[in-house]
């Protein structure tokens, strides 16, 4: 007997260390509304990255995803671009430096649609063409004058980019008057569409497209800078009208303690995923589309951004969070 209870402990202890090394699903979760199924866990593929961010998945599997070197603490570099293919579990360069790639999103061509950010990088946002690796420039600046820093986008399925644009770092000069939210239409004009958040940073678009996420995370709320309506730590949500404008319709959920979300993206269920950075309980926090928490998927690095993987990889969730990328099977799917 001494000896089975023996094993049982020693098997717990085993289940604790995975749990501790992997990051998985925590105690609290949304019971049969979960998105996870029961003891996932989440596998770390990849962990030589300085602050991965903007996970992209492709047609054919693999996973684009960024490396931001903040000159700050690593001098001399402009970022990094890697891919991850699933089929040999390899990750390798793809484009380096990557002029500070940040958020990124395959679009139905199969370019490779780039946020470029600050802090000596190009602030713009660039498309490569993933059959013959020609780039070129989407959009640099607004009425004559360059963007802040692209942070993150998202694409509606008219090929419209929409993209946020805040200023975390770089000491290049901030020549827009607000940090706003943008559209590319297709035939390439630029529109300022949202300029009521004070630090926009991830953004998703709903199945149906009549809705609009933005998260804001302003750890200088107090000082509101650009006099915003909407400043702190927190998720909106925006209305299309019939003249296809998004209209602010609700602060869809808050965050408190002095952490806040980062990168956003949803699944076929209309379901809501925020990279929540949260050091005492970095996690991915999942809310269903009228803003209740219905799971957790927590991790041992504090996350940055999110994404789906496409056809035979529709199921699985992949996460940039620290200096690595992380990916999870679950129960829903990516829109495409």
């Amino acid at each position: 007997m001494k000896n089975i209870i023996s094993i049982f402990i020693l098997v717990m202890i085993l289940i604790a260390q995975l749990k501790a090394q992997c990051g998985c699903l925590g105690e609290k979760t949304g019971g049969n509304k979960g998105v996870v199924p029961k003891y996932e866990f989440a596998e770390k593929v990849f962990d030589n990255a300085f602050f991965s961010e903007g996970p992209a998945a492709a047609y054919d599997g693999k996973v684009y995803f960024s490396d931001i070197t903040f000159t700050s603490e690593v001098p001399g570099e402009c970022g990094h671009l890697f891919v991850y293919d699933p089929l040999t579990g390899e990750t390798k360069i793809y484009r380096s430096p990557s002029n500070m790639s940040n958020g990124m999103m395959i679009d139905p061509s199969n370019n490779l649609i780039v946020c470029e950010g600050a802090d000596t990088g190009g602030r713009r946002i660039t498309q490569t063409n993933l059959v013959n690796g020609e780039s070129s420039v989407v959009a640099s600046s607004y009425n004559g004058k360059p963007f802040n820093s692209p942070n993150d986008l998202t694409i509606d399925s008219q090929g419209n980019i929409y993209f946020t644009d805040p200023r975390y770092s770089g000491n290049e000069k901030l020549e827009q008057p607000v940090m706003g939210v943008y559209k590319i239409n297709i035939n390439g004009n630029v529109e300022l569409i949202i300029d009521n958040i004070s630090m926009p940073n991830g953004i998703a678009l709903s199945p149906g497209e009549e809705y609009i996420y933005v998260s804001c995370n302003d750890e200088s709320a107090a000082e509101n800078k650009f006099d915003s309506i909407y400043t702190g730590m927190f998720i909106a949500r925006y209305k299309k009208n019939m003249a296809g404008d998004f209209i602010f319709d609700k602060i869809f959920t808050e965050f408190f303690g002095g952490y806040g979300p980062d990168g956003l993206t949803v699944d076929s269920d209309g379901n809501l995923y925020a990279a929540v950075r949260n050091e005492d309980d970095p996690a991915i926090w999942v809310f269903n589309s009228e803003g209740e928490t219905i799971d957790w998927i927590r991790l041992p690095e504090v996350p940055s951004n999110v994404c789906f993987g496409k056809g035979d990889y529709k199921n699985i969730l992949y996460i940039t969070a620290g200096g690595s990328l992380y990916k999870i099977n679950v129960k829903t799917s990516g829109l495409n």
